[in-house]
This record gives C-alpha cells, structure tokens and sequence, in this order.
C-alpha cells in the first residue's frame, strides 16, 4: 500500500515590505520591523473606513491620540510606558482592525493572535512581553477616551451615543484638537517621528 502524503499545512507568514516573512502563529520578536508597523497602522482604517473626511481613519492617527493622551494624563510618566500606549494596536499592522461586534462573533482566535503579536513587539523594542496591570489600564482609559472622540468627531456618533458604547473617562481633555484623518504618508511620517523621539528618550535614561 501506497503511504498517503500529509496535507501540506496552512502557510502561516506574511511577507512584509522590509523582506521579512512574519509567523502569524508563533512571531519572532527578530522578523518585526518598525517600518512595517508604521506602514501597515498607517493604512488600516479605523471604523471599518466609516468616518468623515478625505481619508480613512487610520490606526497609526488613532495610536498617536492614544499616546498624546496617555501622556497628558499621565504627566511625567516614564518614556516606555508612552511608548508601550503608541504600540497598543502594533499588532493591527498584519490582523487588521475589526469592530468589536465582529470581535466578539469571532470569539477568541482574534485575541490569541492579538497577544502573541503584541509580546512579540513588546519584546522586539525593549518593553515587557506583559505589561504591567496598572499600565494597561491607564491605556485603555487613553484608548476608551480615543474611541469617544472619534465616535463624536468622524464616525458620525451623538455625544449620548457614544457615551453609551465608549464610558467617556472622568479626567477633562477638552484641548484636545478636532480629529481629522490625514493622508496615509503623513501618519506614517508622524508615527515613525514620533516611535524615534521615545526610544531616544529611552536610551538617554538608560545612558
């Protein structure tokens, strides 16, 4: 009898624009390159594209408000952590951005490739694979704020609205400027300028 060949399993890689072929399912912190994040965040739209404006919203805009307000709120926090708040949708530049309802018709196969994703970028730039609990959380308050202003702002969402689906914070950010998506080169300009000034201000602590 004739032996039967195994099925050639699932190709699990995707080839980035710096040449590197990243393991969905088991990442090397080693195949992450930051220009592939910028390029990717900078031209995944934010809101399944359904927000106002010339240009998709995209998540490279939506994680540098979410650092901008991290910050703010957190004055004098260490470098790293604001790094850590501009990388917490790193993961988004290869599995994409999907609203929660979709989220949560998937169940949790999105959420495993999103923390094995997210340990390998942590790890890549120096941060913890996990990140501390109380820095997670001050994130997600930065990420929850984020996803109010764009509701009211570009996605087309009452202030009532969207206090409903994204608890607006207690903590006043009204200075905060006017959300308005700006053309994909330019975000990821501002992304790749801004992942610079972090590190530099890194290594200038770690000197």
């Amino acid at each position: 009898m004739s032996k039967k060949s195994s099925p050639t399993p699932p190709r699990a890689w995707q080839r980035m624009l710096s040449g590197r072929r990243l393991d969905l399912l088991d990442p090397s912190p080693l195949d992450i390159e930051i220009t592939d994040i910028a390029h990717g965040l900078a031209f995944v739209a934010r809101w399944n594209g359904q927000t106002l404006g010339e240009y998709p919203y995209s998540v490279a805009e939506h994680s540098l408000l979410v650092e901008h307000v991290f910050t703010l709120v957190n004055r004098g926090i260490a470098p790293q952590w604001r790094l850590a708040a501009l990388l917490h949708d790193a993961p988004e530049y290869v599995i994409g951005d999907m609203i929660s309802p979709v989220k949560a018709a998937i169940g949790p196969s999105y959420e495993v490739l999103d923390k094995r994703l997210a340990a390998a970028v942590h790890v890549r730039f120096g941060l913890p694979a996990e990140l501390p609990v109380l820095i997670k959380k001050a994130i997600k308050q930065a990420d929850i704020f984020s996803a109010w202003r764009e509701a009211v702002d570009i996605a087309g969402f009452s202030q009532i609205e969207a206090a409903q689906l994204f608890p607006k914070p207690a903590f006043d950010l009204t200075g905060v400027a006017p959300i308005m998506p700006q053309p994909p080169s330019a975000v990821r300009h501002a992304f790749l300028q801004r992942f610079k000034e972090l590190m530099s201000k890194i290594q200038d602590l770690q000197a």
